[in-house]
């Protein structure tokens, strides 16, 4: 393949202290500014954010802070919704994501991508589908393996199948045969430095977001999932001890109806829920194995009025699960829900400076959230 061919239109507050025990649509209509949540009073309320897209860079808050994307490259058109995992051409998403150099990806109008295998996204990519209605379904979706500074911003990733075995190229001088990916929606594989915001996630034939073999400095914010069994699972495996690094912020997300476990599901690592609205779990909303940390912070769980399951934990073990450090704090249950927390000692994330991000109370979340999922957004007015 050629080399690249642009197609260009020119504080939670730092926590120091202990923890203490304690019909959705896709596309939405601009908030004022006062009701939003800090990532989206960063850049939401300036009606000429598609003149500098890039500031969307400088918004991420917690373990995710850092990533960068394509802020230092070129934007890039997509303009054709077709898909060639082998030779892409120039004005698709796959030519696009596969550039070695940073790129800031936008679309021209509205389109539907149906992927022929997994998507393989390098290093310093942002995907932003601000302005338009963009789909990636009803194929093979996205996969974030090995690499880092990946920006995916307000597309629907939706009804993703299995990809059968087949040459992928991940970059314009390397195809390699994959062996067919599972069918995630996002798949977030040895990598950091990787912020998920404002999508809309459901129908996956695995799972919505994956985060395994040792990624860690990921941030997943302000999204709406919904209709799906298994929906987070954060680490490889129980014995897969690498990902004992992983640190994930979740964040400002609608965990909607016909939801039922991995809310997220940690392993080894660290997860930081803050601010998060649970409509729905079937079986457990979060829960782990292998001693991970969980921390659970102002978020606003609403257990079924019909159903069973009322406890929002969920531990895989038998044994010496309590000296586990799962906590809650700030958190508002509702319709007879409960959190059993456990362990004892500091669970606090300790994000420096440009991570830390106010976390509010659970009773605040109904109006952090309510603009979750993929935004209207029109060129010369405010998101």
């Amino acid at each position: 393949m050629a080399s690249l061919a642009l197609p260009v239109v020119i504080f939670s507050y730092l926590l120091i202290a202990q923890c203490l025990p304690t019909t959705h649509a896709y596309y939405y209509y601009p908030s004022s500014t006062s009701n939003m949540n800090t990532i989206d009073s960063c850049w939401r309320s300036n009606p000429n954010w598609a003149k500098n897209r890039r500031a969307l860079a400088d918004c991420a808050v917690g373990f995710g802070n850092d990533a960068i994307g394509g802020k230092y490259g070129p934007i890039y058109v997509v303009n054709n919704p077709l898909d060639d995992p082998v030779n892409p051409k120039p004005g698709t998403l796959r030519y696009g994501v596969i550039q070695t150099k940073p790129l800031w990806i936008v679309f021209a109008r509205d389109m539907v991508i149906r992927l022929k295998n997994e998507l393989m996204v390098n290093s310093f990519k942002t995907i932003d589908g601000r302005g338009a209605k963009v789909e990636i379904a009803y194929g093979p979706c996205l996969t974030i393996q090995k690499v880092s500074h990946v920006i995916i911003h307000g597309i629907s990733i939706h009804d993703c199948k299995p990809s059968k075995p087949g040459l992928v190229r991940d970059s314009p001088i390397h195809v390699g045969r994959r062996g067919g990916c599972d069918g995630d929606a996002i798949s977030i594989f040895a990598s950091s430095h990787i912020w998920v915001d404002h999508c809309y996630l459901a129908r996956a034939a695995d799972g919505l977001i994956d985060v395994v073999h040792a990624s860690t400095a990921v941030t997943i914010s302000n999204n709406y999932f919904s209709q799906h069994d298994k929906v987070m699972l954060l680490g490889h495996n129980d014995k897969f001890t690498a990902d004992k690094v992983m640190k994930v912020t979740i964040a400002f997300n609608v965990f909607g109806s016909g939801l039922i476990e991995r809310m997220p599901r940690v392993r080894l690592g660290y997860a930081h829920v803050a601010n998060n609205r649970y409509d729905e779990w079937r079986m457990y909303a979060i829960g782990g194995s292998a001693n991970p940390t969980i921390f659970s912070e102002g978020n606003y769980f609403i257990a079924s009025s019909n159903r069973a399951s009322k406890q929002v934990t969920k531990r895989e073990a038998k044994k010496n699960w309590k000296n586990w450090k799962w906590r809650s704090s700030k958190d508002v249950f509702l319709h007879g829900a409960y959190f059993v927390q456990s362990g004892w000692g500091t669970c606090a994330p300790y994000y420096t400076r440009a991570q830390a991000f106010t976390v509010a109370h659970g009773s605040k979340v109904p109006s952090l959230t309510k603009d979750a999922g993929p935004l209207r957004c029109n060129v010369g007015r405010a998101c």
